[in-house]
């Protein structure tokens, strides 16, 4: 049984940094951390996907135009762990952060939400 875990949310001024954890269990391989993305959404929005690996590693991973060049995402293999580094933070990007997990044969894996909330 797959399952990922968040943590890491909470109240940061503008400007200032948060780190995502999600941890995943039930996968065979940490070859298959690639398989996970972050996503975020705001209530009353469209879902929106944040940060993405590509799947064979071969290639940098992808992100959101709103987020290039301030969010990183990157995996620790020893904690089978995706991080969502998350700097230069904006009000704009207030929203809960869910990590998402897609296994081979599609079945889909979402974490519980942690809140990200940029405000002065």
């Amino acid at each position: 049984q797959v399952q990922l875990v968040e943590s890491g949310g909470g109240l940061v001024q503008p400007g200032g940094s948060l780190r995502l954890s999600c941890v995943v269990f039930g996968i065979s391989s940490i070859f298959s951390l690639y398989g996970v993305d972050w996503y975020r959404q705001v209530p009353g929005k469209r879902r929106e996907r944040v940060a993405t690996f590509v799947r064979s590693g071969t290639s940098d991973p992808t992100y959101l135009d709103s987020v290039k060049g301030r969010f990183a995402i990157s995996k620790d293999n020893t904690k089978n762990t995706v991080i969502l580094q998350m700097n230069s933070l904006k009000p704009e990007d207030t929203a809960v952060y869910s990590c998402h997990y897609t296994d081979h044969s599609g079945a889909e894996y979402w974490g519980q939400g942690t809140q990200v909330t940029v405000s002065a």
